[in-house]
């Protein structure tokens, strides 16, 4: 499959899952308290605004990683991936994330941390290790589960 190909299957799927989320681009849901945080595996549909002040727009996909607590999560924003690993702290979300460049040199690495609510909605910060700011984002589960 070419690049054009994937690039457009992605474009695709985030259009779809923007559908299908209940997303107005405001949390709705309480903080989570914590100790009681829900489940977080799903598709979500993601926003954000960029240390320039640009907005963008993704899918973020999670998945449960090997213990409870822990996922494994994976972004689709403006065609490109990137993959990382989150863990549980009391009602937020502390991720590890990195590029999946086909090019080692242009790949990069980052962290950011997400408060979790009581509707499954995420919201906090991403950043790019070295890179001053960070990327405030949200992300609103996909109603089809």
């Amino acid at each position: 499959m070419t690049r054009r190909a994937r690039i457009l299957i992605v474009v695709f799927i985030a259009v779809l899952l923007a559908s299908c989320s209940n997303s107005r681009g405001r949390i709705t849901g309480a903080d989570a308290p914590p100790g009681a945080v829900p489940d977080l595996a799903g598709n979500y549909v993601l926003n954000g605004v960029d240390p320039e002040g640009d907005e963008y727009g993704g899918v973020l996909t999670i998945m449960p990683g090997q213990a409870p607590g822990q996922y494994n999560l994976q972004w689709i924003v403006t065609g490109n991936i990137q993959e990382g690993t989150g863990v549980v702290e009391g009602n937020r979300l502390r991720l590890e994330w990195r590029s999946s460049a086909v090019d080692p040199t242009k790949s990069t690495r980052g962290h950011g941390a997400y408060t979790i609510t009581t509707g499954r909605e995420l919201y906090g910060m991403r950043s790019v290790d070295g890179a001053e700011g960070g990327a405030e984002e949200k992300a609103f589960p996909n109603l089809r589960r």
